[in-house]
């Protein structure tokens, strides 16, 4: 009988548990080209509207051509045509790009910083607190938005300023409701628990512990509600509650085409394919940056 020595054995013993443990490929996560061309788009739109002071386009407010001219390759000013005053589209399109863009990000951030605070505040605290905070959401919730637009629009002067006060009020009480649930999701795990047992205040708990966990949930829901609030603001310029003019806004530039939709329909379909191409991307990247970094998905 073949006898093997101690540290022989072991060896051999050892190559045979690693030729008998399976291999297991590396599972790459799949990028989707639709992804790559959202986050393409919206980079030209937000270069656009940053750099439309030094782009080579004409004035927004100041004819270039005929009235109603289709889109051509003439010059830069007509290559998306002109509107019933002869504007051209593509500056107009770049100009009001800095509102919608100005209007979706702002009052998604002034919504995200005040119910992010009042939605963890209800989360943590509980209670009275708590009450309180989902009472007004709730109310907030249940108040028609497109009403609540129309009447601060009705009562204040029309301007960027009415419409980040009203977009604004709109989208606290999703943030609320968002934060406060995953404020919940956290305070329970024991990284909290421990961090209470050691001394840890309510606002370092917050600060510390809690919030670096909520913010990558809120922080991919942002681009879902900007898409929202283009829309909204699209919606109020196309009822004349807007952006007055001659300053263009998306929702006003295909209120003011939509009278000559039979004849010259490239006035409304562009500035109509520019809202569409926007909120899509921006759908997209919510999607993307909420697999990407919410931790809820994988914990």
């Amino acid at each position: 009988m073949t006898q093997y020595a101690p540290k022989a054995l072991a060896d051999a013993t050892a190559e045979h548990r690693v030729a008998a443990d399976p291999v297991v490929a590396t599972v790459r996560a799949r990028r989707s080209l639709l992804v790559y061309l959202s986050y393409g788009w919206l980079v030209m739109v937000i270069a656009a509207a940053l750099l439309a002071d030094v782009l080579p386009l004409a004035s927004y407010a100041v004819p270039v051509g005929p009235p109603r001219q289709a889109p051509g390759f003439g010059s830069l000013d007509l290559l998306l045509g002109t509107d019933g005053q002869g504007r051209s589209i593509l500056s107009r399109c770049v100009y009001g790009a800095q509102v919608s863009l100005v209007v979706g990000a702002v009052a998604g951030g002034l919504g995200a910083v005040v119910g992010t605070a009042l939605g963890m505040s209800a989360g943590h605290f509980g209670g009275r607190c708590d009450a309180v905070v989902r009472l007004v959401a709730d109310a907030m919730l249940a108040f028609p938005p497109l009403v609540l637009l129309l009447a601060l629009s009705a009562i204040l002067t029309p301007s960027v300023r009415t419409l980040l006060v009203g977009l604004t009020l709109l989208v606290v009480p999703s943030f609320i409701r968002l934060s406060r649930a995953t404020t919940l999701t956290w305070e329970g795990r024991d990284f909290v628990l421990a961090a209470r047992n050691m001394g840890a205040g309510h606002r370092r708990v917050l600060t510390r512990e809690v919030l670096p966990n909520v913010l990558p949930s809120l922080g991919a829901y942002v681009p879902v509600v900007m898409a929202a609030l283009i829309v909204a603001e699209g919606s109020l310029s196309f009822l004349g509650m807007g952006i007055p003019p001659p300053r263009p806004s998306w929702g006003g530039m295909i209120a003011e085409g939509k009278d000559a939709i039979a004849d010259s329909p490239h006035i409304v379909l562009i500035p109509s394919l520019v809202i569409f191409l926007t909120v899509f991307a921006l759908n997209q990247a919510g999607d993307h940056l909420r697999h990407r970094f919410d931790r809820t998905l994988r914990d």
